[in-house]
């Protein structure tokens, strides 16, 4: 099986030896530059990376530009923010200039870890467009859910919070992880609002008299499952 390759590029060596070191014992192979433009000559040169690993504050380019720059030529590849800007503002910049995800630091390693495991894992293949799970359907090339004949609409977070849960089913989902995937921001900001929105799903998916398919794994998260 071919290992994941990982570009990271940061200035802060330090860091950057430790995360390549917690890298290579998770089994992925990682590259790391501290220059903005040996980037693109990487990756013009036709080497292949799963992820890039990104610091905003960059003494030749501003991060935010470097993103905006490969987004033109390389849509597809994931890029996971890790700056030490820590304003709200600078997160959202980042999610809108192309980033697919942001953490702050100083980083949760275990947290870290699993943001590169679900964007790696996102990025292997082809995602079906729809899984089903029990009685349950779901559909993403029109964003469609059924359950047994049933139609469920949805809102759009709905939606992306149910897909979560559906590609992770029989496997509990910490809350942390469906912030960050759901909602593009860290553990730093409250579960709280992953709590409302899933018991907004969870009374639309399981209805009276049918069987519960999604529980409360207590202390992590949720988990879809039949009973």
């Amino acid at each position: 099986m071919r290992q994941n390759q990982i570009l990271l590029l940061d200035e802060d060596k330090s860091l950057s030896r430790f995360l390549c070191k917690e890298l290579h014992s998770q089994g992925y192979l990682v590259d790391h530059l501290t220059d903005a433009d040996e980037v693109f000559s990487r990756l013009e040169s036709g080497d292949r990376y799963d992820l890039l690993l990104l610091e905003l504050n960059l003494s030749k380019m501003d991060g935010l530009h470097l993103i905006k720059k490969l987004r033109l030529t390389l849509p597809k590849l994931p890029i996971f923010v890790i700056t030490s800007r820590n304003r709200i503002e600078d997160k959202v910049h980042s999610l809108h200039s192309g980033a697919d995800d942001c953490m702050t630091k100083p980083l949760s390693l275990t947290e870290f870890l699993a943001r590169v495991r679900a964007l790696l894992r996102r990025n292997i293949g082809h995602i079906a467009s729809q899984t089903v799970v029990d009685d349950l359907l779901l559909n993403r090339e029109d964003r469609r859910v059924e359950r047994n004949g049933r139609r469920i609409d949805l809102t759009p977070r709905e939606f992306d919070l149910l897909d979560v849960m559906m590609q992770s089913a029989g496997r509990p989902v910490p809350r942390t992880t469906l912030l960050g995937r759901v909602w593009k921001v860290s553990s730093e900001q409250s579960t709280n609002i992953v709590d409302v929105y899933m018991k907004y799903v969870r009374d639309k998916v399981d209805g009276p008299g049918e069987r519960k398919l999604i529980h409360t794994v207590r202390g992590i998260g949720y988990e879809l499952r039949s009973e």
